[in-house]
């Protein structure tokens, strides 16, 4: 039976092998493009949105609705995996549920060091991203996730009750909530302005500011707000377990 386990795998692992050659020596080579799509889109961002990053231009101009599709996503997600894994006020403990020994604090003076130093320099370098993120690479995504790995660093730095001390609940769901609706009522001024849903009607500004690109930058702040509030909603739903684990 286990020489016939090893037979399976290995004809399995031969084919998965073949294949992934197969595909590899089908790629174009490095450093080549042949979409017309990227090309028109270097061309003319510049020109018509004042957005030296042309994937931000992309993300929150040209394909504006896909973003929202995508931010309503992750906003589902964290509200639907929080509601599961997040106890309910009624519900039991079970018997047989492990007791955890309650975590101390690092008593390592380098770690809380290490730690005071890495928090504030998160915190600013996740506002640069999504502030400047029509101007250089970045964005509300990417700057969201280095704002809630912040609290993150505190948690391993501290304790569960500091991390929910700088990141309550409450807080973390309202930002999250602000943030996603925030992206669509930024869509609306088109609307208001007699234009279509997210069309960029702000003053564009000069190429290379970080306060150009009309609405780009402002969604990015709602994105970020949004994925950061999102991201440590689910962190402190790990983190209220751990804390009720430990009573």
């Amino acid at each position: 039976m286990k020489a016939l386990r090893l037979l399976l795998f290995a004809a399995g692992a031969l084919g998965l092998a073949a294949a992934f050659v197969g595909a590899g020596r089908k790629l174009p080579p490095v450093g080549s493009y042949a979409g017309a799509y990227g090309e028109v889109l270097n061309a003319v961002a510049l020109g018509e949105r004042r957005a030296t990053d042309v994937v931000s231009a992309v993300n929150f101009d040209y394909r504006g609705l896909d973003t929202l599709g995508e931010e309503f996503i992750l906003f589902t997600s964290v509200l639907a995996v929080a509601t599961i894994l997040r106890r309910q006020e009624d519900e039991e403990d079970e018997e047989d549920e492990p007791k955890w020994e309650p975590r101390k604090a690092p008593e390592s003076d380098a770690v809380r060091t290490l730690g005071g130093v890495l928090v504030p320099l998160m915190v600013s370098f996740g506002l640069y991203m999504i502030s400047h993120g029509a101007v250089s690479p970045g964005g509300g995504f990417q700057g969201g996730l280095v704002l809630a790995s912040a609290p993150l660093v505190v948690y391993l730095c501290a304790t569960a009750k500091t991390f929910l001390r700088i990141a309550p609940p409450g807080l973390t769901r309202a930002g999250e909530s602000i943030g996603a609706a925030g992206y669509v009522l930024i869509g609306c001024l088109g609307v208001l302005a007699g234009k279509t849903f997210l069309e960029n009607v702000l003053p564009l500004g000069t190429p290379g500011n970080a306060w150009s690109s009309g609405t780009i930058l402002f969604l990015n702040l709602t994105v970020g707000l949004a994925v950061a509030a999102g991201f440590t909603e689910l962190l402190s739903v790990f983190v209220e377990e751990v804390l009720r684990r430990e009573a």
